[in-house]
C-alpha cells in the first residue's frame, strides 16, 4: 500500500494497493503527470516495473512522447 501526497494526487483515493494490477497502473500515471520534482519520480516509480506496465498506462501523447526520447527502453516496451 502506498499513500501518495497531496500534491501528487488530489482526489480521495490517494492511498494504492500495488499488488493490484489496476491501482499500480493508476498510482504510475499520477506520478508520471503529475510530480514536479525528480525525487517524487524516484520515490514512487521503480525502474523494472514501469517497463513492464508501460504499454498499458494511459497517458497524455506529450508526456509519453518526451519518456520515451529519454528513456529509450520504455520505446521498446511499448
Amino acid at each position: 500500500m502506498v499513500r501518495l501526497p497531496i500534491h501528487l494526487d488530489w482526489s480521495e483515493q490517494r492511498v494504492y494497493d500495488l499488488d493490484d494490477t489496476a491501482q499500480l497502473g493508476l498510482m504510475y500515471e499520477r506520478v508520471i503527470r503529475e510530480a514536479a520534482h525528480t525525487d517524487d519520480l524516484r520515490s514512487y516509480l521503480n525502474a523494472s516495473v514501469l517497463i513492464r506496465i508501460w504499454p498499458r498506462l494511459f497517458l497524455p501523447v506529450q508526456a509519453r512522447q518526451t519518456w520515451e526520447a529519454r528513456f529509450r527502453h520504455l520505446a521498446r516496451a511499448a
